[in-house]
């Protein structure tokens, strides 16, 4: 399959391409395209054969669900209703980083929603995002456009390398803001309930329902029975190539137990190690990338996958990460790096 690419500036897009991809989807063809969280790989949420496009390009299990993307608030056709908590939380922050569980209407079949009553529902605040799903006249599933399993795309060059050749169209724009999923509540039960934390973190939201809570599977490796209500919850998720370990606990001796893995396989293996502005200059050897400043967490978020699949280039056996509080969006960023680690994780 021959993949078009096109890139859009976002503060002059070209409506002629809008409408070109546009189309593809109504067809029921698949786009990837940009969104503050991540680049998406959309086909119509409607259309049950392009949906399991999706899934085959992907390689992805059929009992994730995807998240169904709209240009606007008006989502009654798509949910059976509609809690006010939930229209307070999307009078804040949509459009943005944050997707709502409903439950849903008819409309949504079931390779949508994964087999499940329940649909997930978000508008991005990315505007080439919100025109293609105008000019497709549907709302949009969509997960992130990289291979199942991979870290999340935050490019235009990593959909590419991915989906080239899968899908018919690739949409670029500028990288991701934000550079982790959105932040996933389930607004079916009270009180309400994170399903994957995001740049909108808890503390955000319990200024509008204190009781909010993290689902307990979020932060632990569950167990393989476990049906997943949301994208990301079940499967090994965010990983590069090589096998990631994350080494936890107070930072110097979080420093001095990745140097001492690292000396103890000089020779024999190239290791990769994710560091943080304040600790790369305390390693000796190894393959050392910064995150940023740990002052900065919404830049570590922004930077984690981007750093990720750079070890994938260079071709190393081994990663070691440390780890970061998790506080704000320390939490999403430790719910990522602890699915790409397959929760290998050493305490110190």
């Amino acid at each position: 399959m021959d993949t078009k690419v096109a890139i859009l500036d976002e503060n002059n897009i070209e409506q002629n391409i809008i409408n070109e991809a546009g189309m593809v989807i109504s067809e029921g063809g698949l786009v990837a395209f940009p969104t503050e969280t991540v680049y998406g790989l959309g086909a119509n949420a409607l259309d049950e054969i392009a949906v399991e496009k999706i899934f085959k390009a992907k390689g992805r299990p059929q009992d994730n669900p995807l998240i169904v993307h709209v240009a606007d608030f008006n989502i009654e056709p798509f949910v059976k209703e509609i809690p006010h908590i939930a229209t307070e939380i999307m009078n804040k922050y949509w459009p943005g980083p944050i997707t709502l569980i409903f439950n849903k209407s008819d409309l949504i079949p079931e390779t949508t929603s994964a087999g499940l009553d329940t649909v997930g529902i978000r508008m991005p605040s990315n505007l080439i995002a919100r025109k293609l799903i105008e000019a497709a006249g549907t709302p949009i599933a969509a997960p992130s456009a990289n291979i199942s399993g991979r870290p999340s795309p935050t490019d235009v060059e990593s959909c590419i390398e991915d989906l080239s050749g899968k899908i018919e169209y690739i949409l670029g724009g500028d990288k991701s803001q934000v550079g982790l999923e959105s932040t996933i509540v389930d607004c079916t039960c009270i009180p309400l309930c994170i399903l994957r934390p995001g740049a909108i973190t808890i503390e955000m939201l319990r200024e509008i329902d204190e009781n909010i809570y993290i689902d307990k599977n979020v932060m632990v490796k569950p167990n393989n029975d476990f049906k997943p209500k949301a994208p990301g919850m079940k499967y090994r998720h965010y990983a590069p190539k090589s096998p990631v370990k994350i080494i936890c606990g107070d930072l110097e001796k979080t420093v001095a137990k990745i140097n001492e893995i690292v000396q103890n396989n000089m020779g024999n293996k190239k290791i990769g190690i994710i560091a943080t502005d304040e600790t790369k200059d305390k390693y000796a050897f190894g393959t050392i990338v910064s995150l940023g400043s740990r002052k900065q967490l919404d830049n570590v978020g922004r930077n984690l996958f981007e750093v990720l699949r750079s070890f994938d280039a260079i071709d190393v056996d081994l990663i070691l990460s440390e780890a970061f509080e998790e506080k704000g969006v320390g939490v999403a960023i430790m719910n990522r790096l602890k699915k790409s680690a397959g929760f290998d994780i050493i305490e110190v």
